[in-house]
This record gives structure tokens, C-alpha cells and sequence, in this order.
């Protein structure tokens, strides 16, 4: 298998009643620890950069990266611009070999989240790439609150962006560190009712496994964003690697003893949202 869109993971999803990981990325390290992941357990998975990621590495150069484990792995892998604020950032990830762009006009008012995420949608699909919007703004952990997504307006974003997957404010939070935050499944319902397109859950480390596997079995919630949690298996994992040894200053030895438990982190994930069951 190769480089594929959003679009190509989700719809497959969504028929046969299963979710694929959007796993977000910060480094080599981890971008490559779930590939690995998805490898093992012979599932899709989308390979995600985000705002702090980008502060770090140009999009240019993740471009680059994605591909480079796409084309070399034996599963589906999407190259996805997460969180991308302005139709500048999404053009430059599509010139960067990114197949897939979220942009999120969620802070904005209605209509012109609308017609910005309809502009950014056209652009993508011209180029034969995949579109994420959200609608309903999902809030932070210790930070900027939630407002939930309205059923009505989901339907009418849905219909007039186009967009290939739709991010909903239903209950999760960013950054959340522990797994006590519960989806309000209603609502889901609700949305569910009025849309077609595949739904994504934004900050889906704080949402527990139980409810992660049975609304990827019952719901058209395809795509749960994961970040925190394996950013934290990543952390512990560096700090039992450096005090292990304390006098061992290569960073390329030290940084091999995340790769294991990185991708073991990211194996239960996908293990948890990749149980098929015809909808």
C-alpha cells in the first residue's frame, strides 16, 4: 500500500462500522513508532501535523517525511495537515505532498466558517486531495471552553462545504491527560441523523476505550484524533531512557528506547477503534 486521501480511509470505515486513528505526530521518532503500529495490526492510519508540530518542523519538510513512510510501508497511510487556520497554511501543505487538510473555522461565525471551509474544500479536492472541517468548537483542557455543535448547523455545513470528514464539539476537550471525559452519545445521535459524512472526535485521549469502540462500531464517528496519550507513553518512555543510563548523551541511542513503547501505546489504540461490524 501506499500514500492515500482522507476520504480513501474514511468511506470504508464508515461502511463497515470501524474508526482509524488520526495519530498526531511531533517528530521522526513517533511518526515512524506508528507507522510500525499500524503495520502489526495491518490497519490504515493517518499521520497527523499539528500546530506545535509545525512550529518545529516547515510543512515542506513533514511533506516529505510522510511520504517518504507512506510509499515504504504495506498499510494506507494519510499525510494530514490538522488544525490548519488559514487557506494559506493548507495551500502550502497541499504543495508540500499532503493529501489531506484540516482547516478549522470553528472559532468563526457560522456563515463564514461555511463559505472559508467551502473555499479550502474546492481547493483540495482540485488537487485531488481530502478536506477535514469542524464545526462547533472543541475547547482545551485547563484553557479555552467548549461550545457544542448545533445538529442543524452540522447538517447545513455538512451540505455546503463538501468537506470529506466533519469534526464535532460533543463532549471532548483537547489535552486532556486522563480518560474520565464522556461524549454526549444524544447528540451524536442527533448529528447523525441530519448528515452523511463521516464524523471526527477532536481530543480523543480524554474519551474513554469503552465509549471509543462503541461509537467506532455504532456511529459514523470514523476518525478520533489521538495525541496526548502517546505523547505521554513517548515522555516516559524518554525519561526512563535517560535516567537509565545517565551518562549517555547520544540522543540517537537515547531516542531508540521510545520506539518500543511508542508503538505499543499506538498498537492499543488502533486495536481499540479497528474492530470491523457491518452498520
Amino acid at each position: 500500500m501506499t500514500l492515500v486521501t482522507l476520504k480513501d480511509v474514511l468511506q470504508p470505515a464508515l461502511e463497515e462500522g470501524y474508526a482509524v486513528a488520526g495519530m498526531v505526530t511531533l517528530g521522526w521518532e513517533d511518526m515512524r513508532a506508528f507507522v510500525d503500529a499500524a503495520e502489526e495490526e495491518n490497519t490504515p492510519i493517518i499521520l497527523q501535523a499539528g500546530p506545535s508540530c509545525r512550529a518545529h518542523t516547515p510543512l515542506p519538510i513533514l511533506g516529505k517525511m510522510f511520504r517518504f513512510l507512506a510509499e515504504n510501508a504495506s498499510v494506507p497511510v494519510v499525510a494530514h495537515l490538522d488544525h490548519g487556520y488559514t487557506k494559506e497554511e493548507c495551500k502550502i501543505a497541499l504543495e508540500s505532498g499532503f493529501t489531506s487538510v484540516m482547516f478549522d473555522g470553528s472559532r468563526k461565525p457560522l456563515s463564514q466558517n461555511v463559505d472559508e471551509t467551502a473555499e479550502i474544500a474546492e481547493m483540495a479536492h482540485n488537487a485531488g486531495i481530502s478536506c477535514e472541517g469542524e464545526i462547533g468548537f472543541v475547547g482545551y483542557a485547563n484553557g479555552d471552553s467548549s461550545a457544542g455543535t448545533d445538529p442543524e448547523e452540522a447538517a447545513e455545513f455538512a451540505r455546503d462545504t463538501k468537506v470529506d470528514a466533519m469534526a464535532i464539539s460533543v463532549g471532548n476537550v483537547h489535552l486532556q491527560q486522563n480518560k474520565e471525559g464522556r461524549l454526549d452519545e444524544a447528540l451524536i445521535k442527533e448529528i447523525d441523523a441530519r448528515t452523511e459524512v463521516p464524523l471526527v472526535i477532536h481530543g480523543g485521549s480524554g474519551v474513554p476505550l469503552a465509549q471509543r469502540q462503541h461509537l467506532a462500531r455504532h456511529s459514523s464517528i470514523c476518525k478520533f484524533n489521538i495525541g496526548t496519550e502517546l505523547r505521554m507513553a513517548f515522555g516516559s518512555a524518554l525519561r526512563n531512557a535517560v535516567d537509565h543510563d545517565p551518562n549517555r548523551f547520544d540522543r540517537v541511542e537515547i531516542l531508540k528506547d521510545t520506539h518500543e513503547p511508542v508503538k505499543t501505546a499506538a498498537r492499543n489504540v488502533i486495536r481499540n477503534l479497528y474492530t470491523r461490524q457491518k452498520r
